[in-house]
């Protein structure tokens, strides 16, 4: 097809294998535009797909590895995998789309099935955690389809290879490069953050003075522990005296399939184990001794710290980031860097099935009493 332009230009527009080529007839020169239908195939949508899917868990990595992840040695890498994991599958589909493809989608409908499957015996499903998982797992599978899609519908004629490298892997640099620079660029502020970190390696009894009140927290030990969910702590003092099978409840009841017969706010008060730790902080007794107790909400979050000091928080009687002077840090005296808690139960309940805990971020939550998190744990005070 020829086209005569204005008295300025002149060109031929030539459509060879499905591009566009502009040859201008007074200078002598060859312009080739880009193949749209080659932008808007079923590959491409893939590929766009599989980017959104890895920029995805690149945020929720990165910001995972510095809240939650940062406190041993490569611990941090596991929040990465999943980005790595997403990556590594784009660039086999990529490469060989159909392999690629049928990879996809076993390995995110076998993810899908596992994360429902997990979540369901912790807490329940629920519509919206159905909905919530599938754009970063289950929507692997059709990513897989569309890639098995296109290469089914791939011409078998060669395609001359551009000479300029970087537009051959062009594909590649920007599944690889844009989730590289996005993570660096999240991570920016956090590093920064975590060099400054103050842990003056005192883990005994701490006293911190915040507007609110003069608390001392236990010392690392019985009266500072992880892995124990509110209704453990709550029904310690209840008979026989312990830990042991109080997870669910009294009666064993307060679970994901009904969420009742949970520890009460009651019981909290009469029986928490903090009541049971002796004056030293070092054992807990067979006996009330009633010198350290479980520190409310509103105590917790006055005695947030940064710079190992407090942070001048104050709990707005809501869930959610709460107003600070400075935003609050995991350092010493109330957080321990190097252990994996990040989040400590208060002593109040929210209602039958849930109760207050309190980031080391400066955040409160709501959880049901019956879980247990190696990240969630409880330190008692006294005045």
């Amino acid at each position: 097809m020829a086209k005569q332009g204005s008295d300025r230009l002149d060109y031929h527009i030539d459509i060879i294998g499905g591009e566009i080529i502009l040859q201008s007839k007074k200078k002598f020169k060859s312009f080739r535009l880009p193949n749209l239908k080659r932008y808007l195939s079923s590959g491409s949508l893939a590929s766009f797909l599989c980017l959104m899917v890895i920029c995805l868990w690149t945020v929720w990595g990165v910001s995972e590895m510095f809240h939650e992840g940062w406190y041993a040695p490569f611990e941090w890498l596991f929040f990465l995998l999943p980005a790595a994991v997403c990556l590594a599958l784009t660039l086999i589909a990529l490469t060989w789309p159909r392999l690629g493809g049928w990879l996809l989608i076993i390995i995110g409908v076998g993810f899908y099935g596992w994360a429902m499957w997990t979540v369901s015996a912790r807490v329940g499903l629920t519509l919206s955690t159905l909905l919530s998982w599938l754009p970063v797992s289950g929507f692997l599978a059709v990513i897989g389809i569309l890639f098995i899609v296109s290469a089914r519908q791939a011409t078998p004629t060669p395609v001359p290879a551009d000479p300029r490298w970087w537009r051959r892997h062009l594909r590649y640099l920007i599944i690889i490069g844009l989730p590289l620079l996005l993570g660096l660029g999240l991570a920016v502020e956090p590093a920064v953050r975590m060099a400054g970190r103050v842990d003056d390696g005192n883990y005994g009894a701490r006293l911190i003075v915040s507007d609110e009140a003069a608390l001392v927290w236990a010392p690392a030990g019985p009266g500072w522990q992880e892995s124990v969910t509110w209704n453990e702590i709550a029904l310690f003092g209840v008979l026989p005296i312990g830990f042991e099978g109080k997870a669910a409840g009294p009666a064993g009841l307060c679970s994901s399939e009904s969420r009742s017969g949970c520890a009460t706010q009651e019981e909290m008060n009469l029986f928490n184990v903090c009541l049971y730790l002796n004056d030293e902080g070092t054992q807990l007794e067979n006996t009330p001794q009633k010198f350290w107790r479980m520190p409310t909400t509103s105590e917790l979050v006055s005695s947030l710290v940064r710079n190992g000091k407090p942070a001048g928080c104050r709990w707005n009687g809501e869930t959610g980031r709460q107003p600070c002077a400075a935003r609050p840090d995991k350092e010493t005296p109330l957080w321990r860097p190097d252990s994996p808690t990040i989040y400590l139960w208060s002593a109040d309940e929210a209602n039958s099935s849930e109760a207050y805990y309190v980031t080391y971020s400066g955040s409160v939550y709501l959880n049901l009493k019956y879980t247990g998190l190696g990240s969630r744990g409880f330190r008692c005070v006294r005045e």
